[in-house]
């Protein structure tokens, strides 16, 4: 089953690399060199979460239409075809955007639309395929390898990329991103190889529908609150991530490499802080390591507004690793909050409406902190007033997470769900 686990780990791995080059080096570049609306490329990289709720159709239809006998493997190459597609061609499309806006806008749709529906087909299948290999029993560990893997990939990617298009040239641009995606693809075939078995009949199993998440939040006071807090947590956590290397280049001219560096940085500190979180959690539980969470974040976030102000590189690059810090703290807590506030009968229903939140919150804070961004610009003329802004209110979103944290009662919803492990609570994050 390791071989499995292993494979499985390379598929997500596969995924994951195609996102850092357009949500770490292009989404500078459209912002600082091309001059591109912020609010313009939040709304191209916002098309997966905009897309999220066909996974609901992709797994019900999977379910029962397997492909030559396999269920998940044609849908997982679909899914990172079109994923490696969208991240070779984005370049093109944000010099194209430049030359011509009308055709760069047009072509920006159908390659950032291909990653985003290659990102929804990929994860849907192969989390259903890593939950069928590995059983209940099994499942913990097998999302643990791939999402560890996912993260070590991450901060590899960020700082091969780095090297690659340093000195920065258009050219160099696109190379770099054709050697991510090529060695995606690569290591994607791999994970496939003989993973699955061939289905021999339909499956029965049951799907829920949004609807219903939706029904099962709506019902539940104690959830509704859980809901919020999470959407506004991670909206605020979660939407600077096209925000913060255009901020780096535009407070401190940082170069481009440099600031493909920074997401090896922030990846670095999460894994540092998982660790942290496993020794926490049963010393001050759940609840308290999660407004640990989010004070470390808000405190990153107050940190790099300060060394907006200040012109301050390390005060920024302390707000990163408390940024970091903060972020993994919250994954591993929320996640432990997240399995508690779910119902024996329906886990799926709830892990399906946490993950509608993630989904929400993303969506949210990816199109809020670029609008906001280039409205606070025009209106002040200061490019880094408008970044400064953005930061500032994700603080506030985070202070306000914190007042609903205080009133969400684990035990007023249900009895604790069964104990796993710090770690392969803290990996199924990958999962939602």
């Amino acid at each position: 089953m390791i071989l499995k686990r292993l494979q499985l780990g390379l598929i997500h791995v596969a995924v994951a690399m195609t996102l850092v080059p357009i949500n770490s080096t292009l989404n500078r570049v459209m912002i600082k060199e091309l001059a591109i609306s912020a609010a313009l490329v939040a709304a191209l990289a916002s098309l997966p979460y905009l897309f999220s709720p066909i996974q609901v159709a992709i797994g019900s239809f999977s379910d029962r239409h397997p492909l030559f006998g396999l269920r998940r493997s044609p849908y997982i190459l679909l899914g990172l075809v079109l994923c490696v597609i969208g991240v070779v061609l984005s370049p093109l499309t944000a010099f194209l955007l430049v030359e011509n806006f009308w055709a760069g806008l047009g072509v920006g749709l159908l390659t950032f639309g291909a990653w985003g529906m290659g990102y929804n087909f990929a994860s849907v299948s192969y989390l259903s395929l890593a939950s069928e290999l590995s059983g209940e029993k099994g499942k913990g560990k097998t999302i643990a390898i791939m999402w560890f893997m996912m993260i070590a990939s991450i901060i590899a990617t960020a700082i091969a990329l780095s090297e690659m298009v340093e000195p920065y040239t258009p050219q160099a641009l696109e190379r770099a991103f054709w050697a991510i995606g090529l060695v995606a693809l690569l290591l994607g075939l791999i994970g496939l190889v003989r993973l699955e078995g061939r289905s021999t009949g339909r499956t029965t199993s049951e799907g829920y529908s949004w609807g219903m998440m939706l029904g099962a939040i709506l019902e539940n006071r104690q959830a509704r609150l859980f809901f919020w807090y999470l959407t506004i947590l991670l909206a605020a956590i979660l939407g600077q991530d096209i925000l913060l290397e255009p901020y780096g280049a535009e407070a401190f001219g940082l170069t481009v490499q440099q600031t493909t560096r920074i997401t090896s940085m922030w990846g670095g500190c999460v894994l540092i802080a998982l660790l942290l979180a496993g020794a926490l959690e049963g010393r001050l539980g759940k609840r308290n390591v999660a407004r640990w969470g989010a004070w470390g974040a808000l405190i990153g976030f107050a940190l790099i507004v300060i060394s907006g102000i200040n012109l301050s590189l390390g005060v920024f690059y302390l707000g990163v690793v408390f940024l970091g810090i903060g972020t993994g703290l919250s994954t591993v807590s929320n996640l432990s909050l997240m399995l508690d506030m779910t119902t024996a009968e329906n886990v799926g229903l709830f892990i399906g409406a946490w993950g509608m939140a993630n989904a929400t919150s993303r969506l949210v804070g990816t199109i809020l902190g670029g609008v906001v961004r280039d409205v606070v610009t025009q209106l002040s003329g200061f490019p880094l007033t408008g970044y400064v802004t953005v930061f500032a209110i994700e603080a506030v979103m985070l202070a306000g997470s914190l007042l609903l944290l205080r009133r969400i009662d684990v035990r007023l919803f249900q009895e604790k769900a069964e104990a796993v492990s710090v770690v392969e609570r803290a990996a199924m994050a990958g999962e939602v």
